[in-house]
């Protein structure tokens, strides 16, 4: 099956286990970010075509891209760590706007 795959994609695709970890926590925080913005409602689900809110899941993932960013942090150069952390201020400013609206 994999081999029928490989022919129909002309590659072998990407073999996570050989990514080291760095790379694999960036792409963890993409994904996070992008979630966080769908759980605040300022973002599509492309599942299901709707704004919707979830605070609890927010802040889980909002404090999930905070840890990440803390460990990534002292492996990047200064450009790279500032965009983390001015994402993960944005975050955290639109989580406090959104649910503050929200109650109201």
């Amino acid at each position: 099956m994999e081999e029928e795959n490989e022919k129909e994609t002309g590659s072998k695709g990407l073999d996570i286990s050989s990514l080291d970890v760095y790379p694999i926590l960036m792409f963890f925080l993409n994904i996070l970010n992008v979630k966080a913005w769908q759980y605040m409602g300022l973002r599509v689900d492309p599942k299901t075509q709707k704004i919707q809110k979830d605070f609890k899941k927010a802040i889980i993932t909002i404090d999930c891209v905070a840890f990440i960013t803390d460990k990534l942090a002292p492996q990047l150069e200064d450009n790279e760590r500032d965009k983390l952390r001015s994402l993960l201020t944005d975050l955290q400013i639109n989580y406090v706007r959104q649910k503050k609206a929200a109650e109201q």
